[in-house]
């Protein structure tokens, strides 16, 4: 809430009102017969005291829930906090929840959706920024029939928080369908869409259409063009008459136009983000229809589709240039937001073995999967356990990289979601680059999910700073010279020069060696700690001395699976205080 107005109906209400001040700095308290010319001046009003005197004040001041601010009612001892009006569209259901529980009341809502654990329909647009695409005046209808629990539709046809909300919350009386032609009137009440694509839907169905804000168009401009003004809703009627609704977030084009009248009534009239790019970094994205004369003019040969492209983060190209009277336009949707038909693969990084360690996005991926291949002999099966009924799930540990390849592309052609799970982060000793290239070959769409690293969890797990002020501000992630040759000039004792801290990957069963080579530089008393299965169940970290390494490793049997780690960083707690007193002193400052 920008604005709150409180209103203070007695003077039992005053501690209740001192602890809305502080809790809303911001707050105005005004007096009940100010509501009136206030009501258009603030986003909510919260009276204090009795509900009867509340409602009769704004009686005579309600419109419509689209328009009106939210009313809070608390009681004068702060018992009951009380959603009045505008609950969900105006936000006095949250504000509700947010002044009890700074005050200790109990909320009060009254709203079905929210009493029944519903999605609020006609807060989505707010909260997601989607536009609505259907008739409003049919909103009241939908919400009346999706909170009944009628049969309802949903097509999904972009991927953002907003969906994945969705997916997540899923009531049992909603379908997700897979295409508008799923869309059976004999079996559902209710359609709701959430796409910037234009369909025909049946008349005898309620629609509620919401249009996530993701493409990005890119333009070309005349010379200073006349009519500037209408260039901006000519675009949007282009688009239209290719399938798409207006779902722009961003406007890009050749940075010669910044000065353009067009690029500052984007800016100033319609609150548009607008990009430029030079015409080096246009000129180096291929496109389908290049310009001979547009390279004449501007030294690229292309401008709305090359900006396109380069403006949704080197997305997919949805609509190709189309030319107005004096413009060109292009629109294209970063991959992050399109849901792929054909098939997409993610690799995961499943983090150190913890499965709450996995990233958020990583889970999201695992649950929405119809095939997870993980890697078994690293990762523990109890990370793909969140995966969706019917999904394939896979251990590759008795697979070959032409096997794991066949299985993977087999669910790809049939359009699956699929999750390559690889253990920590997959950037590191990953052995995904065959992967990838196996990929490219055959034209399939990837996207790599990074994970925590087996040596930040090794960090954490020691309760070490790998970095200490004025003694080593360098970690090092190597390995030891087994089956897989070292570079020469990435031998161990070569990195041992600089004593930093160093995270030792897949070198247990070469401990002798490691040892030996680390010994040429570190002294033989540095602190090692060997640690095996770091954040399963059954870890083990041993601590010792360098010169004690290969002993501790052999003594208890660790293997593959042991990150060894080296350096003084490890325990070491001495000095860091007088460190951080003489560096950062302006941190521990009066009124810091």
């Amino acid at each position: 809430m920008n604005k709150i107005a409180i209103i203070q109906i007695n003077e039992a209400g005053e501690p209740i009102t001192t602890r809305l001040q502080k809790k809303y700095p911001e707050a105005e308290i005004i007096s009940r017969d100010s509501v009136g010319s206030n009501w258009k001046a603030f986003d909510a009003f919260v009276f204090i005291g009795a509900m009867g005197i509340c409602v009769r004040t704004i009686a005579p001041l309600i419109e419509d829930k689209h328009n009106d601010p939210a009313v809070v009612c608390i009681d004068s001892f702060g018992q009951h906090v009380i959603a009045v009006l505008s609950g969900h569209i105006g936000g006095a259901n949250d504000l509700t929840r947010d002044i009890s529980a700074a005050i200790g009341g109990q909320e009060v809502i009254t709203t079905q959706s929210d009493n029944a654990g519903l999605w609020a329909l006609d807060t989505f647009e707010k909260r997601f920024n989607w536009p609505i695409a259907s008739d409003i005046a049919d909103m009241n209808d939908c919400i009346f029939t999706f909170v009944n629990r009628k049969p309802t539709a949903l097509l999904l046809e972009m991927r953002d928080e907003g969906t994945d909300y969705l997916e997540q919350t899923k009531p049992d009386h909603v379908t997700i369908i897979n295409d508008i032609s799923e869309a059976d009137p004999q079996k559902y009440e209710l359609l709701i869409i959430v796409s910037p694509f234009i369909h025909n839907t049946p008349n005898n169905m309620l629609e509620l259409h919401f249009v996530p804000m993701v493409g990005t168009i890119g333009f070309g401009l005349a010379h200073h063009p006349d009519n500037f003004e209408r260039i901006y809703d000519e675009i949007d009627e282009a688009l239209a008459q290719h399938g798409i609704l207006p779902c722009t977030h961003r406007y890009c084009t050749i940075d010669v136009k910044k000065d353009e009248e067009f690029c500052e009534l984007l800016r100033e009239e319609y609150n548009e983000e607008v990009e430029f790019f030079t015409a080096e970094e246009l000129a180096a994205i291929k496109v389908p229809t290049p310009s001979a004369t547009v390279e004449k003019h501007v030294g690229t040969p292309s401008v709305c589709e090359a900006a396109a492209i380069l403006g949704s983060n080197h997305g997919q190209l949805i609509i190709p240039k189309i030319k107005g009277k004096n413009w060109t336009a292009a629109l294209a949707i970063d991959e992050k937001y399109l849901r792929h038909k054909q098939g997409h693969i993610e690799i995961v990084g499943a983090g150190p073995g913890d499965p709450d360690l996995v990233s958020v996005r990583g889970r999201k991926m695992l649950e929405r999967a119809d095939l997870i291949l993980y890697a078994g002999s690293l990762v523990p099966k109890a990370l793909t356990e969140c995966h969706k009924p019917g999904a394939v799930v896979r251990s590759s540990a008795d697979m070959n990289l032409e096997e794991q390849c066949a299985l993977m592309k087999e669910h790809y052609d049939k359009g699956h979601s699929i999750v390559r799970l690889h253990t920590g982060d997959p950037c590191i000793f990953g052995a995904i680059q065959e992967q990838m290239a196996f990929f490219d070959a055959n034209n399939m769409h990837y996207h790599i999910t990074p994970g925590i690293s087996s040596f930040l969890a090794a960090a954490a797990e020691l309760r070490s700073q790998f970095t200490i002020p004025e003694r080593t501000q360098t970690i090092i992630l190597t390995r030891g010279e087994g089956r897989t040759p070292m570079p020469e000039k990435e031998q161990l004792h070569l990195l041992a020069k600089s004593q930093s801290t160093m995270c030792i990957f897949l070198s247990a069963a070469i401990v002798d060696d490691v040892q030996k080579e680390l010994l040429q530089e570190y002294p033989e008393d540095t602190p090692v700690a060997a640690c095996y299965h770091l954040t399963w169940p059954d870890q083990k970290i041993y601590r010792g001395v360098l010169k004690d390494l290969a002993k501790i490793v052999h003594d208890n049997h660790l293997t593959l699976t042991t990150m060894l780690v080296v350096g003084e960083a490890i325990d070491n707690r001495q000095g860091l205080s007088e460190l951080y007193n003489k560096h950062f002193t302006h941190l521990f400052r009066k009124g810091n």
